[in-house]
């Protein structure tokens, strides 16, 4: 029987070509590093944004606690409408008994909570300026704003003020503006005391805080001249 021998040669066909499969996951996002990335970054001002924010609050709340340590009169002063330059040279016109600082209602509400200034709370809207007298020259000490006012032609008001733990609207402050200097206090004890009994009497019957004031500075008189001799 004749063998066939039966002897394999390369196909001329070429081989089919291989398709290239990418990998896909089902939701195409989530192994997406660079997504993930920016999102972690872009958290990451804001977070430092509120933790600036929240410190610059309690430092203004701080700032105005402190300014509250020896204040005999806090008043609030109709802020809108003032230019930078306007309020710097406000500034500068105070006396160096007097502070003037801007800050918002509600952060300068959280300083006086609990506490006889809060009597101040009728002027917790809008914007304010907030103007710290620490001298009992009150007079002395709302006259330079007023000059300003006139001056600039400004019409932003006081929108109140609280001294002695009394609050003040803006038509009371003529009250405060007229109150009598040490030098008409004094004045006024001596004329009492070495005039007739009636000028006494008179002097008694002045409001508290005038006789308190009064009879503060007579003392005082009195002290000053006991050592001196």
């Amino acid at each position: 029987m004749e063998t066939t021998s039966l002897l394999s040669f390369p196909s001329s066909k070429p081989p089919p070509a291989r398709t290239l499969t990418h990998f896909q996951p089902a939701n195409p996002f989530s192994l997406s590093f660079h997504t993930t990335h920016k999102t972690s970054i872009s958290h990451r001002p804001i977070t430092i944004k509120s933790a600036i924010s929240r410190t610059k609050k309690e430092e203004t709340v701080e700032t105005v606690k402190t300014q509250l340590e020896n204040c005999y009169l806090l008043a609030a002063i109709k802020y809108k409408g003032f230019t930078v330059k306007q309020f710097q040279d406000l500034r500068r016109s105070l006396p160096e008994s007097s502070t003037l600082i801007v800050a918002k209602n509600t952060l300068v509400y959280k300083a006086i909570e609990n506490t006889p200034w809060e009597a101040l709370k009728p002027c917790m809207k809008g914007m304010n300026a907030w103007l710290f007298v620490h001298s009992e020259a009150i007079p002395e000490a709302l006259k330079p704003y007023r000059d300003f006012q006139k001056e600039k032609k400004l019409e932003n008001e006081f929108t109140g003020a609280v001294f002695e733990g009394k609050f003040y609207g803006p038509g009371d402050f003529k009250q405060l503006e007229t109150m009598p200097s040490r030098a008409e206090v004094y004045a006024k004890i001596l004329g009492a005391l070495q005039g007739p009994a009636i000028g006494l009497v008179g002097t008694l019957q002045a409001p508290a805080r005038d006789v308190v004031m009064v009879l503060k500075a007579y003392v005082q008189k009195l002290e000053e001249e006991s050592s001196g001799q």
